[in-house]
């Protein structure tokens, strides 16, 4: 193991601490080591695999779509992507759909869509849009410069046009920063990077208002959040709200790299055109086929159902694991998106649960986070509470 770690580090740019194991496969809601050693995954590659590892179904319709057609580029049309982007829309409740090859390329087309329609309004490009303070929306320049965390923006300033920066559940502080030039307000329905903290439902109501009475584009960004996490497709959709422009990726391909940005009709009318915007890759005939089949996994299997049923009850168990250890303040979070904050750095934790076969990540600095395959059970749950339990001891 040592020896493949040492020859990725000579090798790779140094941009991740990486954990100090190799993984070889997977198998349900677990990992395997190039040892052969078994952990508990919690993280599902950031919440990518919904569906957990080695789905045989799923492996299936890659294969048969990589013996008809991987790619052909965006200048012709193929089946698979037109009936992915028919299912994803119906689901999403949005009119219009853009593919990508990642969320942070999600944001960026997100970001062009709302400058677009404020310069057709007025011509004047000059515009500016409000994001929330730690937020995280990709490491791309644009997606850069609405995450709400200087850490990550100083070293590459100037970025795009002008950001201002609101409190996320802070209804005064998104008030105070709308002015004429106001063009979009983007958020995570739940931020995750930032604290994995929620949207409030009476917020995200106001800031709909806000948008609605100033013709300004309301932007949300439920690449970790959506796909079923919160136990509903998109967090959004348990509020009886719409945004102008939802960005989506992580879980909607079942680990092919995809995203999308989707949109209604008026913004779609009033916005990119033939020339504006474009990729190579994204929506290619394979990304097409592991989206359905992720999409109709989801509905046949009934994956929102487990969420609701399973989240619950690890929502139970954490409270019970912030009742019996002091220095765990607080559980916070959404369906199978949850985060313990500690009032110590969480790093040591989870290196101690990776020993101990338990894969978990942080969220911030103090906080451990939860974003398991979406296939879950009630035992799964179990076990990782005895083995977190037994490193917080």
């Amino acid at each position: 193991m040592e020896k493949y770690i040492d020859e990725a580090e000579a090798l790779l740019l140094h941009t991740y601490n990486r954990f100090h194991i190799v993984l070889d496969h997977g198998e349900g809601v677990c990992l395997y080591d190039i040892q052969g050693k078994k952990y508990l995954d919690f993280v599902s590659g950031i919440g990518v695999f919904a569906l957990g590892y080695h789905n045989e179904e799923f492996n299936q319709a890659l294969k048969d779509q990589i013996d008809k057609l991987i790619h052909t580029s965006n200048y012709y049309y193929n089946l698979p992507t037109i009936e992915a982007a028919g299912k994803l829309l119906k689901i999403a409740e949005m009119d219009r759909v853009f593919f990508t090859n990642s969320g942070a390329e999600a944001v960026e087309g997100a970001i062009k869509a709302a400058i677009k329609y404020a310069y057709l309004k007025d011509g004047s490009t000059d515009h500016e849009m409000i994001a929330m303070e730690h937020s995280f929306h990709g490491r791309t320049m644009g997606a850069l410069s609405v995450t709400g965390n200087p850490k990550y923006r100083e070293a590459f300033e100037p970025l795009i046009g002008k950001v201002r920066f609101a409190k996320i559940n802070d209804i005064e502080s998104i008030r105070m920063q709308v002015n004429e030039k106001t063009c979009a307000i983007i958020l995570e329905t739940v931020q995750g990077e930032g604290g994995i903290i929620p949207a409030e439902a009476e917020f995200l109501k106001q800031v709909r208002e806000i948008c609605d009475a100033n013709d300004i584009l309301l932007i949300l960004d439920e690449i970790q959040c959506g796909m079923g996490r919160t136990g509903a497709y998109f967090a959004w959709q348990k509020f009886g709200i719409r945004p102008d422009i939802m960005t989506v990726a992580k879980a909607i391909a079942g680990g092919i790299p995809a995203g999308a940005f989707l949109m209604t009709e008026k913004v779609a009318q009033h916005s990119l055109v033939a020339g504006d915007h474009g990729t190579t890759y994204g929506g290619n005939p394979l990304v097409g086929a592991a989206i359905n089949k992720v999409l109709d996994l989801f509905e046949r299997n009934h994956i929102i159902d487990n969420v609701n049923l399973v989240s619950g009850y690890l929502e139970e168990q954490l409270d019970l694991i912030v009742r019996d250890y002091d220095f765990v303040q607080f559980r916070r979070g959404s369906g199978l998106m949850q985060g313990l904050v500690l009032d110590c750095p969480a790093g040591d934790i989870i290196n101690k649960a990776l020993e101990n076969g338990l894969i978990l990540i942080n969220a911030g600095a103090n906080v451990i986070r939860f974003l398991p395959p979406l296939i879950i059970q009630k035992e799964h749950v179990d076990e990782m509470i005895g083995i977190l339990r037994k490193c917080l001891s």
